[in-house]
């Protein structure tokens, strides 16, 4: 392809389409985040928080342990063909979710719902239908379609839940799996083919899980959405017991949202010089500490646990902008899509056990014990903050 400052209409459609699947796929594990442990008090098994902190963190755990080999096999056989059974297999765990009678059924949906791991595979995909001087704008629509679904689903999902229930929002996430069959098929074009590099890979990997400061990265994600997950198994009841019934839920999420994305700008804005960018990267991990050890204090008031949430979530939007940008600009350049895979996979078990630790401890110990759990991940995560070293401008790829 001929070099330009602009993306061509290829590059484009492909970026706009590939981003779409992708906050799809986030969209299936955050859309239900809001509502479903309040729903889930009706299925049998539900009043065990355990088991409805793993309903949700269930499909964080088969991200993880997918991701990796579903990249491998899209180097081999394709990227299409991986998408194309991703999603389906997403669509059929999204309706037994649906028509599940207990919470145990829900568990195996949402296992089927993340054993379809794809994107590394869309990734990999928006790399090989982009140059390289336009690769970062398709990774930034790819990293916006991150926040953008994170938002929609909080502020949709309360709203949702009250038109056609969580079995309806299921489906619907199914529905739309089988879409997005259709937009790969009709307007995505097809890669060229990439063949391997046999021999290499483990060493990568290796290469790739011992960087210390690709560590310190990995270490983030994870507790990053530990924490999230965590916390939105105690966010649903506290707003319910500060007076807020849940179809009223979205009240306060879309000021939240709307506000936090608003003030991440400065940070992101700064970000270009290092120096700032780590300065900006300790101050958010710092807010989330000490929002999450002011909670206990917050919960019991609406306007205070609102002031929480906005405290929350513009060091997370900053975080999550952050961390897939800094984990490529880190790693090595022959093994970028090895270090977005691993960082992919640590980031969903995270997500797994932040759910099913939340739920456990929230239900035998209440809200104390999340905050102990959260602040000790995020501790950690401050003290290896420090310790990041960024390379400079130039030597950006």
């Amino acid at each position: 392809m001929p070099s330009s400052n602009k993306m061509t209409r290829l590059e484009l459609r492909a970026s706009i389409g590939l981003s779409g699947i992708f906050g799809l796929r986030l969209l299936g594990m955050f859309v239900i985040l809001p509502v479903f442990a309040i729903y889930a008090e009706r299925l049998p098994g539900g009043s065990d928080l355990t088991l409805v902190g793993i309903a949700i963190g269930a499909y964080g755990l088969t991200q993880a342990i997918l991701q990796i080999p579903f990249g491998w096999w899209s180097d081999r056989i394709g990227r299409k063909p991986v998408v194309y059974i991703g999603l389906v297999i997403f669509a059929i765990g999204s309706f037994i979710a649906a028509l599940a009678p207990n919470i145990y059924i829900v568990i195996l949906g949402r296992i089927l719902q993340g054993a379809g791991a794809i994107s590394a595979a869309v990734i990999a995909m928006t790399a090989d239908l982009t140059r390289e001087d336009q690769r970062a704008k398709a990774m930034a629509m790819i990293g916006s379609t991150i926040g953008v679904s994170f938002a929609l689903s909080l502020t949709a999902s309360p709203w949702l839940d009250r038109v056609i229930g969580v079995p309806g929002i299921f489906a619907m996430t199914g529905v739309l799996a089988l879409a997005g069959i259709i937009v790969m098929w009709r307007f995505i074009p097809d890669p060229p083919p990439a063949p391997p590099a046999p021999g290499r890979g483990l060493k990568d990997f290796w290469n790739v899980l011992l960087d210390p400061q690709l560590a310190r990265l990995n270490w983030g994600i994870f507790a990053l959405h530990a924490v999230l997950m965590a916390l939105f198994i105690v966010v649903p009841f506290s707003l319910r017991d500060a007076g807020l019934p849940l179809g009223e839920h979205w009240k306060v999420y879309l000021p939240v949202m709307l506000g936090s994305f608003v003030l991440m700008l400065p940070p992101i804005m700064q970000a270009g010089r290092p120096e700032l960018l780590r300065r900006w990267f300790i101050i958010a991990v710092a807010l989330l500490l000490a929002g999450h050890l002011a909670l206990p204090w917050l919960s019991a008031n609406l306007w205070l646990l609102s002031l929480f949430l906005l405290v929350f979530f513009v060091p997370f939007n900053v975080l999550e902008a952050m961390l897939p940008t800094l984990t490529t600009r880190l790693a090595p350049v022959h093994a970028k899509g090895t270090a977005i895979g691993l960082y992919s996979t640590v980031q969903f078990f995270g997500t797994f056990v932040g759910a099913a630790a939340g739920g456990f401890l929230y239900q035998h110990w209440g809200v104390i014990s999340v905050v102990v759990l959260d602040a000790a991940l995020l501790a950690i995560w401050l003290i290896l903050a420090f310790g990041m070293r960024l390379p400079p401008v130039a030597a950006r790829t």
